[in-house]
């Protein structure tokens, strides 16, 4: 298309077999967004784009990825604010028209898998901090090898006791996100020895790091963790990875609250209706 179309923080230029997202630097503009620059991303890689109102007079176009095509989603796994997306374009309503052509437009080159994953990545997984430095160690990836290094300060004795980490990539069947700005953040590697079983809490399993305030950022540990999910794929992406079991525990209020806040603000922003929001609130405050 050739096309170029800007909005707040984010500016798509749109090509023949992909669209170019660019990311604004500036004090305003979240540090993930900056963190990534620009990323390109080919219409294969996606199944949908969806346009919809959003909130104080601005219009969404938003892209929605395949499974399986974009590590740096899949590492996330839903966790992100809206505001950090990046395949979320916010443009003032009086461009709804234009943004409402774009989103044809695209929907006219997606593939016809669309609606399938991916067989392997699509979205090239950005470039990763060579470290970062979480609540209980530092964590360090070279491309071939991730590495824990524990601090005395914050790391568990079971920890201790295991020494420092190193894990190649062709031990590894997969890796786990969960965000430092929800209870329990970490960054979990799932390990393909079944005679190694992980603990059941990431504080006591050497092949994981834990986060805290002011420790693993998204900026840092989500690029850190696609990374290594790419390499994982990209080493063996004819063996089908299997999400590992997760041990029963009690629902997290505070991840809960996270998305009954995110549901007031689909109910305000008009895309919920009063029963709709009623319902899926009450569904939540169930599963405490």
């Amino acid at each position: 298309m050739g096309d170029v179309l800007a909005g707040f923080h984010t500016v798509w230029e749109f090509d023949t077999d992909s669209v170019l997202i660019r990311f604004e630097r500036g004090i305003r503009t979240p540090k993930l967004l900056q963190a990534l620059g620009e990323r390109r991303i080919p219409y294969e890689a996606l199944a949908a784009v969806e346009h919809v109102p959003g909130r104080r007079g601005t219009v969404v176009l938003r892209a929605v990825p395949r499974p399986g095509a974009d590590p740096l989603m899949d590492a996330a796994d839903g966790q992100l604010k809206e505001g950090t997306d990046p395949y979320r374009l916010v443009l003032p309503a009086e461009r709804a028209v234009l943004a409402e052509y774009y989103a044809e437009e695209i929907r006219a080159l997606l593939g016809a898998r669309a609606a399938e994953p991916a067989e392997r990545p699509l979205v090239v997984a950005p470039e990763p901090p060579r470290s970062f430095k979480a609540y209980d160690g530092r964590a360090t990836f070279d491309g071939r090898t991730v590495a824990f290094r524990w601090f005395w300060s914050g790391a568990t004795s079971a920890k201790w006791k295991a020494g420092d980490q190193r894990f190649s990539v062709s031990e590894l069947a997969d890796v786990q996100w969960r965000s430092p700005d929800l209870m329990g953040g970490h960054l979990r590697l799932t390990l393909r020895d079944p005679e190694r079983p992980a603990p059941g809490q990431a504080d006591q399993d050497p092949a994981s790091v834990v986060f805290g305030m002011g420790y693993g950022p998204v900026h840092e540990s989500l690029p850190f963790a696609a990374a290594v999910l790419q390499a994982v794929r990209v080493a063996s992406p004819a063996v089908p990875v299997a999400p590992s079991p997760s041990p029963a525990a009690r629902p997290d209020p505070g991840a809960i609250a996270d998305r009954i806040r995110h549901l007031g603000d689909l109910h305000s922003a008009g895309l919920l209706t009063d029963d709709e929001f009623s319902a899926k609130k009450a569904e939540l405050l169930a599963e405490l």
